[in-house]
């Protein structure tokens, strides 16, 4: 299962914490257009049918299941820059 290093959790939190947004609301992960490596992120404000929920210190991740599959033994990070952007990064294995 996907894990998430504790910048991957602050950063997911604060995205989420429009108070304007749904409780449910987490970031989803899917897999990239017309069998694509590429990986699509984006804001939802629950889990679609089939997903895969990983939740960790209030940030849920909602992982469409062939993003779930390619990401079953990685670990999601997180940064932000000083300008403000979030990155997010996938490394191989598990958060120690």
């Amino acid at each position: 299962m996907l894990t998430l290093t504790s910048g991957a959790v602050q950063v997911i939190r604060n995205v989420t914490a429009n108070p304007e947004l749904p409780p449910e609301t987490g970031i989803r992960i899917e897999s990239g257009i017309d069998g694509s490596d590429a990986l699509r992120l984006s804001v939802a404000s629950a889990p679609e049918s089939g997903d895969q929920v990983v939740e960790e210190e209030g940030a849920k991740v909602y992982l469409e299941p062939a993003a779930a599959q390619l990401l079953d033994d990685k670990t999601l990070d997180a940064q932000v820059d000083p300008q403000g952007d979030v990155a997010f990064t996938i490394a191989e294995g598990t958060a120690t």
